[in-house]
């Protein structure tokens, strides 16, 4: 048996070996003396399993189980011998084919998960579309050797033995002088799976690889690690965050500043950039593109991050021997320019890091672990959990390294008096000050400030699903309301984790349950379905910091609400849709040593609103106004929020004198949750509307969150 580094060290210069040793020669005698009594026995055994039942195959989670013999005779594929000189190889390929074939019987080879996940069977990806399906995903005749390969994992393994025996008893005087098309060198990472597991000497296998052979050289993977850039939410393609491999060559893995030694390994989405962004979404989260494995320099997709999007970074080195680097690296080769169908919740950026490392890990089965749908952050969090994650590294945005200099002027202007607003702004603007992480004349390192790592570790970050039950009290009549958020966070939220004032929800639902059903028509039911949100968030990008964008806020949710235009107010469920921007301002004192802003934030915001419903007034209201609040950091377990929404709707003319047409509706609310712990909270929501028609103006809750 041989060991993978040997076999993959094989890979990078050629694929051709001298076989002429003498050693090699008693070796190759002691095969064909021993073939006669393999065929006797393979011949027997065909016979003795004619007539027993044959089983029923078994995916395999581990080295070896029973599964089915591969019955499948295509050894007339072998190359036709028609100078009676080569018959003699011909017949040892023959009787390379009965022994290996019956070692791939007896060991289950073509059911075994590792195999079965090189040709994308995903026999274990939970998914609601085309997954976990016995086929594989890729419908490219290009990507398997036999016709019956996309169906048949077996008849794809038994084409690849056909292939190495023409390779191995081909003399070297037959063979052209590239064999960039052979079986070897368009699926090495299978070839050399398979040679492992047979015991076959890799360097039998004669073949000359330039293309793949050239493209080891420049990668020349050492070491993988996982790159995190968190979330971005003035890119709504980056707001879930992002993931991709940096694959590092043994100088940027000795030195990780090198990153001009270092490639980047990225799988996006190849989508149409004329497409509308409805459309694009469409398409992203449905199928309707296909993914792009692109493979840059590290530091030209690093500056898109750092200085672009001005994203921390995080980075952690994967705990992978070089053999497994260099067997992802081969998978990729295979798989790299294939049509491959993107889905943005399932089958992104993040899902395919699992999926390449479920390849030299079946073991762990990592994608199985995750639910349907796939988060990057999700995804650092369980490489965590399993360990597979050796080393962290923090690497500060363009704009995080102008605020560690903004917060250390500041400090050292005593208090916040001294620094003029000109020094301020000198140090606030990415035109003026260019410091970065990246540096700035070769862009070959990663420069030390000396920053302290941010708070937005995603391993420190709490689950990002919370289920909730609460009681309250609306206006004279008792409530319990129980609610569910899929995702992602709110103000309120435990900060750690996450970019600074993060806000970004999505899936959530609130049933309420009322004490008591009042005859009374404009007031709620028994049971009502209190608000689902399929997106809210805001963008806060304080004016006075060194974050640079616009702060701004949009929600798509169905809610209920107090309609104020008519005599007595009525609680109706609407659809609304909103959109808010405006200004924001960080204010208090930042972590010492750190580029983060201070950590209380205030807001005020134009609003614009459109609600439509069966119940209110002509079924619509259009609403324009003013939103404004604080939220404070009290410590690190309490935080508290207050805001002012002043809001005039308009429903349309009225003839009716009792009918407003167009009124104020202000709201003031305030909030409060403690932390448990990383997991449990409690939280507290009051509101009261100042609208004189609604007789419920009053609402206050307690609710316990757990977070899952």
């Amino acid at each position: 048996m041989i060991t993978g580094e040997s076999f993959l060290m094989s890979t990078k210069p050629s694929f051709s070996v001298n076989c002429t040793s003498s050693a090699t020669r008693l070796r190759a005698c002691c095969v064909r003396a021993r073939l006669p009594f393999a065929v006797a026995a393979l011949l027997l055994s065909a016979q003795v399993q004619a007539v027993l039942p044959t089983p029923a195959p078994l995916v395999m989670t581990g080295e070896l189980a029973a599964a089915p013999t591969i019955t499948a005779d295509i050894s007339h594929s072998l190359t036709p011998q028609t100078d009676g000189t080569l018959h003699s190889q011909n017949s040892e390929a023959e009787q390379l084919l009965a022994t290996w074939r019956q070692q791939v019987q007896a060991h289950s080879l073509a059911e075994h998960t590792t195999w079965r996940r090189l040709l994308y069977f995903l026999d274990d990806k939970k998914s609601l579309f085309n997954k976990g399906a016995s086929k594989s995903l890729i419908d490219s005749p290009t990507f398997f050797l036999s016709t019956d390969g996309q169906h048949d994992a077996g008849a794809e393994l038994d084409a690849l033995l056909v292939a190495l025996a023409e390779q191995r008893v081909a003399p070297p005087e037959s063979k052209p002088s590239s064999d960039a098309q052979s079986a070897i060198c368009r699926f090495p990472a299978r070839t050399h799976w398979l040679t492992q597991r047979l015991g076959i000497d890799s360097s039998s296998l004669q073949a000359d690889c330039p293309e793949l052979t050239e493209w080891m050289a420049m990668l020349n993977p050492e070491q993988l690690s996982i790159m995190f850039a968190e979330e971005y939410l003035d890119n709504p393609i980056s707001a879930f965050a992002h993931t991709l491999l940096r694959i590092d060559s043994p100088i940027s893995a000795a030195d990780p500043s090198q990153i001009h030694h270092a490639y980047a390994l990225n799988d996006t989405v190849d989508g149409d950039p004329d497409d509308a962004f409805a459309i694009y979404a469409i398409k992203a989260t449905s199928g309707g593109y296909n993914n792009r494995i692109e493979i840059d320099p590290y530091p030209e997709k690093l500056a898109k991050y750092l200085k672009d999007d001005e994203r921390d970074a995080w980075t952690y080195q994967l705990d992978l021997t070089p053999a497994e680097v260099q067997q992802i690296i081969l998978h990729v080769w295979e798989t790299k320019d294939l049509d491959i169908p993107y889905y943005f919740t399932t089958d992104n950026c993040a899902s395919e890091i699992l999926r390449l490392i479920d390849v030299v890990r079946p073991e762990q089965d990592l994608l199985s672990q995750l639910p349907y749908v796939v988060i990057p952050s999700d995804v650092v969090k369980l490489l965590d959990e399993e360990s597979l994650l050796a080393d962290a590294r923090y690497t500060p945005s363009d704009s995080t390294v102008r605020q560690a200099e903004l917060n250390k002027a500041k400090a050292a202007a005593l208090g916040y008096q001294n620094l003029t607003n000109d020094d301020a702004s000198n140090i606030q603007s990415a035109a003026r000050n260019v410091a970065s992480s990246i540096s700035a004349g070769d862009k070959k390192t990663i420069i030390d400030h000396g920053i302290i790592a941010s708070d937005n570790n995603p391993i420190d970050r709490h689950p990002l699903q919370v289920a909730q039950i609460g009681a309250g009290q609306r206006g004279d009549n008792g409530y319990l309301d129980v609610g569910l958020r899929l995702g992602l966070h709110d103000t309120l939220d435990r900060a750690s984790g996450f970019p600074q004032f993060f806000n970004l929800e999505a899936l959530a639902a609130t049933v309420r349950f009322y004490e008591t059903d009042t005859s009374k028509d404009h007031e709620p039911d028994r049971v009502v379905l209190e608000n689902f949100t399929i997106l809210r968030g805001r963008s806060f990008n304080p004016v006075n910091t060194a974050k640079q964008g616009k702060t701004w806020g949009a929600s798509v949710e169905a809610t209920r609400v107090n309609d104020g235009s008519q005599p007595s107010g009525r609680d109706h469920l609407v659809g609304s849709t909103g959109y808010e921007t405006g200004w924001s301002w960080a204010l208090g004192s930042p972590k010492a040593g750190s580029g983060e802003m201070p950590p209380q934030l205030c807001y005020a915001l134009l609003s614009g609103k459109g609600q439509t419903g069966r119940g209110i007034h002509k079924g619509f209201r259009l609403g324009a106004g003013v939103n404004a609040g604080c939220d404070y950091q009290i410590n690190n377990q309490l935080r508290a929020q207050a805001q002012l929404q002043l809001p005039y709707w308009y429903h349309g003319s009225s003839d009716d004198p009792d009918v407003r047409s167009h009124y104020w509706q202000p709201i003031s609310s305030i909030g409060l949750q403690y932390d448990i712990d990383k997991n449990q909270a409690v939280r507290i929501n009051a509101s009261y509307e100042w609208q004189e028609r609604i007789d419920a103006n009053d609402d206050i809750q307690l609710s316990y969150r757990r977070y899952f």
